[in-house]
């Protein structure tokens, strides 16, 4: 692992000096030069995980596609979603924003003498170790995604915002970050907040964010693609997440799965164990089509519901439906 941070550390390194750094020096913003530094690796991280997906995964789309691309302007919007998130313009505004408060609230904890928390510290010589405790993180990071996710589908108010990501049609590689802007700021605050209260060590957090995301890029591609029997209870593949975006299946109260309280199955983000011990597991071997009822089966006025076709206007329809107007 060391030798893999050595090169990331590099290669941060060199854009921040030739690309940020003469940046905010121009700009007056010298300040900022660390928080500049750290920037800096997430755009990397982002251009890093952009590159895999246009070598390995669209490449994988075209060779077994579930579906013909029937829609390219759906599909374009996607991928200015996905450039918003993946260079670091969604995560600017959070800087400015979230990271403070967090900030402010543990500094105030601290004052109080709540002493700091490390979850790797709780075997020494075992969970110290860098390989175990990333491995631990993300287990403790995916739990806590899933119950998140769970919310997004469970609370009417916050699924309104949620159904943008599922109103896509024509899910693809980059679909996964088709969000609704104050859905995506609930969750990271979420994220954000955890990662203090169990001592993440940042460049630790920065790993399991790229490695998350990168397995949701590839979870969203239209490819016909399953992992086996025993495959599928070890790391969820596409076709389980598909079946969570399947029209009347996935994200519904009438879901057929095991706890009929639940909307819908196949939570999960990265381990499919979680769906498994709380009874919305998913596995039939099925590719289903995409989207939301209300897309495809009228009301009793007639209507399909619009979620939107371009950016600005599924941002401003998820508002209204906020405010029960649309």
């Amino acid at each position: 692992m060391d030798w893999l941070v050595q090169m990331f550390g590099e290669a941060q390194q060199r854009l921040f000096e030739g690309v940020v750094q003469p940046f905010l020096f121009h700009f007056g913003m010298a300040n900022l030069l660390e928080d500049g530094y750290t920037a800096t690796g997430w755009l990397l991280v982002g251009l890093l995980q952009i590159a895999v997906m246009v070598a390995v995964i669209v490449p994988l789309q075209r060779w077994r596609p579930v579906e013909p691309v029937v829609d390219r302007q759906a599909i374009r919007v996607d991928i200015l979603y996905t450039l918003i998130h993946r260079l670091g313009i969604f995560r600017l505004a959070l800087f400015f924003t979230i990271d403070p408060l967090w900030d402010a609230l543990m500094g105030r904890l601290h004052v109080w003498g709540m002493p700091g928390f490390h979850l790797d510290d709780i075997w020494p010589g075992v969970t110290d170790n860098a390989w175990v405790s990333l491995l631990m993180y993300l287990v403790v990071f995916d739990l806590v995604e899933y119950w998140i996710h769970r919310g997004q589908h469970g609370f009417t108010w916050w699924w309104k915002l949620h159904a943008v990501h599922h109103s896509q049609r024509q899910m693809t590689v980059w679909s996964d970050n088709r969000n609704h802007l104050l859905d995506d700021v609930i969750h990271d605050a979420i994220i954000v907040l955890v990662a203090q209260l169990i001592g993440v060590a940042p460049g630790q957090f920065v790993a399991i964010v790229a490695l998350t995301q990168l397995s949701e890029s590839f979870q969203h591609a239209n490819v016909r693609i399953w992992f086996g029997q025993l495959g599928e209870r070890l790391w969820i593949s596409p076709r389980f997440h598909r079946r969570h975006h399947a029209i009347g299946i996935g994200h519904e109260p009438m879901a057929p799965v095991r706890n009929k309280k639940v909307h819908g199955n196949n939570f999960g983000v990265l381990l499919p164990w979680w769906d498994i011990l709380f009874g919305t597991a998913n596995f039939d071997l099925r590719y289903d089509p995409t989207g939301i009822r209300d897309q495809v089966q009228a009301n009793a006025k007639g209507q399909l519901r619009d979620y939107g076709r371009g950016f600005w206007a599924q941002q401003w329809l998820a508002v209204l439906r906020l405010m029960g107007r649309a």
